[in-house]
């Protein structure tokens, strides 16, 4: 299920609001949830950092490997959950996969934890700050 057809908040959608202007509804609650679980763990969200920081915006899976003191399955399991989470996307090119960063949902993501301006966390929708 696509973030689009769950309605899950954040600019892309252009009228949603973010989590500090409303509530979230299960919906997007579990989508939600889901993302930052993928970004709670420290090895996928270095390997987040190193795909999003990569001159060219894209970095081979071996490239990635040695960076860590892990199997090469496990770091594949790492990066199917970041693209599970929609934060990933990948593409194979003979022997190896090749990773870049969606900007679409790291964008979405900040646009719902980002405050409104002018308004203090806690003020009532529409209310002047």
């Amino acid at each position: 299920m696509s973030k689009q057809e769950i309605g899950m908040p954040g600019p892309a959608d252009g009228c949603s609001p973010g989590l500090l202007t409303a509530p979230l509804d299960e919906d997007q609650a579990v989508e939600l949830a889901r993302v930052f679980k993928a970004l709670g763990d420290p090895v996928r969200l270095r390997l987040l950092s190193m795909i999003a920081s990569r001159a060219g915006g894209e970095v081979c899976v071996c490239d990635l490997t040695p960076a860590f003191d892990l199997s090469q399955p496990t770091i594949s399991h790492h990066l199917k959950l970041l693209r599970e989470a929609g934060l990933i996307a990948s593409q194979r090119r003979g022997t190896w996969v090749y990773y870049r960063l969606l900007p679409e949902m790291t964008d979405r993501l900040a646009g719902i934890l980002t405050r409104p301006a002018g308004r203090p966390v806690g003020s009532p929708a529409g209310a002047e700050a």
